[in-house]
């Protein structure tokens, strides 16, 4: 039996033997805001009430309403559903200890705080206190109707009241209030990097570790999302354009309307694309989490003196066949439409000419002369690549190394723990290759049962982990990831003069400017036609 005393109560957790060394104590399941349902739906999230007596904390809470497609079976669903858990090696260390909070990806539409993916046994064991937490997701977490009612944004307040719980009570768990980095990725890296520049956010962490994705990538920000929300309303039977009407209309929907929707408002959707995010956020006199433009947020309102570490896997692009529907498809659609070349930020900011300009930039750098076609489709995926994450991540790098500490990875680690492959469907692409792809990083930072087996502690794959998560919770603590000689590299930061890198890989190399060639031709060509989205400008 393990109490803690909250700001709101007692919570009793318990102690865990760790598979893979040592122990720990685990609370979860811990309410950090009250149940946004009834009239709290859609907005920001309240204090939680405090309760009387001990509130056990030994079963995770309900997951935010969702359509998994990666495990379509999960129950225990529930709009209630804005919890936490805690797993702290010692609740009263001589020392306090670093905390690492880690935000979900999931495409802002699934996904939670749960150990069938985010368990504490790898990270734990280098005495940082790891919190995990649910927010909510798609329509619940990111309708937008610019207005008073619906202003947008309410997963990520959700995100910013639960680094706000963590804040006023991790000491009671054993943690360094003033030493907290938070850390995601995908959707959840596009959360750090917004909480990097949010006014909400200030002042709750030290650090950040944004991976595969980032505010620059196109997806984190929501394009249109009034028009998105008129939309769904059409697509449940309801037409209307009045902002109460809707508001009203989306507020007594079943749950179970709201998930699992494609909200494309323009002919020239890309396949992959994702239909939730950040919204700009019109002032009404509330707390905005968001406003402005991006670029121009992260160079003049990044939080000063936090450090980050950011990077993107070999493979991204095999995401997005999970997401867009079959390769055939895509690539026919790329064979037929020039524009499909064109960088979705182009797309979104450009005229149609400007954007067949630089799709043929684009293109003759991926296809030569060659014909667009499943014979090359390797050169294809190299495009989705860099157009959904890498540029993106690219430029989220150079920007903020400008005022910021900047570490740049590339995550190379090929082990039987890449399993994402075979999870989006692709490993039929890839079944003669050697593949980094989207979330294979998760698992050598976590266990991953859902979709992982066991790994033998005294496997080279244990010590590929065990460097991964060194490096992870080194930064944590020193805001370093190689503080001494221990892992046999010296991890240089980031800077436009000299773009240093690490190459993480079963190995650990140190290098210059990842992907030259690459990365160089898509900023000409962001150079030439969308500056704004350029570390040139």
């Amino acid at each position: 039996m393990v109490q803690v005393r909250v700001s709101e109560g007692v919570l009793e957790g318990e102690l865990v033997q760790n598979e893979y060394g040592g122990s720990y104590c685990s609370f979860k399941g811990i309410p950090y805001a009250q149940p946004p349902t009834g009239d709290l739906r859609f907005k920001p999230p309240q204090p939680i009430k405090p309760w009387q007596g001990v509130r056990q904390a030994k079963k995770f809470a309900s997951v935010c309403y969702q359509f998994n497609s990666t495990n379509p079976t999960l129950g225990n669903m529930s709009e209630d559903c804005l919890y936490l858990n805690v797993y702290t090696p010692d609740i009263k260390p001589k020392k306090p200890l670093p905390v690492m909070v880690w935000i979900h990806g999931g495409g802002f539409v699934w996904g939670s705080g749960d150990d069938d993916l985010y368990g504490a046994q790898f990270l734990i064991r280098h005495d940082v206190v790891l919190v995990t937490l649910n927010y909510r997701l798609e329509v619940l977490g990111f309708l937008c109707l610019d207005t008073e009612d619906v202003p947008g944004n309410a997963g990520m307040k959700d995100q910013v009241a639960a680094l706000r719980w963590v804040k006023k009570n991790i000491t009671n768990f054993g943690g360094d209030s003033e030493n907290i980095t938070i850390f995601g990725e995908s959707a959840g890296a596009g959360s750090c990097c917004y909480h990097l520049v949010s006014p909400m956010s200030k002042g709750l962490f030290k650090r950040a570790i944004p991976q595969s994705g980032a505010a620059t990538c196109f997806w984190s920000l929501a394009f249109e999302p009034k028009e998105k929300a008129i939309l769904l309303a059409k697509q449940l039977g309801f037409e209307s354009e009045d902002d109460k009407e809707l508001y009203e209309f989306f507020k007594k929907q079943p749950v179970e309307a709201l998930v699992n929707k494609n909200l494309p408002v323009t002919l020239a959707q890309k396949p992959y694309e994702i239909h939730f995010g950040i919204a700009n956020e019109k002032d009404f006199g509330q707390e905005r989490f968001f406003y402005g433009d991006v670029t121009e947020a992260i160079q003049n309102r990044t939080h000063e003196g936090v450090d980050i570490m950011t990077g993107y896997t070999q493979d991204e692009g095999l995401i997005t066949i999970d997401l867009g529907g079959p390769l055939e498809d895509i690539i026919a659609k790329a064979k037929r439409y020039r524009e499909m070349f064109a960088p979705k930020l182009i797309q979104n900011n450009c005229n149609i000419t400007d954007q067949l300009k630089a799709a043929r930039k684009i293109r003759k750098f991926y296809f030569k002369d060659d014909d667009v076609s499943m014979k090359n489709y390797v050169q294809m995926l190299k495009f989705l690549s860099v157009d959904m994450f890498v540029y993106g991540v690219m430029l989220s790098a150079k920007l903020n190394s400008r005022k910021n500490k900047v570490y740049l990875y590339k995550f190379n680690c090929k082990t039987e723990r890449n399993c994402f492959s075979r999870v989006f469907g692709t490993d039929h692409l890839t079944k003669d290759m050697s593949v980094v792809s989207h979330c294979d990083d998760l698992t050598y930072l976590f266990p991953v049962p859902l979709f992982s087996k066991k790994v033998n502690n005294n496997s080279d794959t244990f010590e590929v982990i065990d460097r991964v998560t060194k490096l992870w919770t080194n930064f944590a603590k020193y805001g370093n990831p190689t503080p001494d000689h221990s892992l046999g590299v010296k991890w240089q930061p980031y800077t436009l003069a000299a773009q240093d890198y690490l190459d993480i890989g079963n190995q650990l190399v140190a290098g210059k400017s990842p992907d030259k060639e690459e990365n160089d031709v898509w900023e000409s060509v962001f150079q030439e036609y969308l500056p704004k989205y350029s570390a040139k400008q």
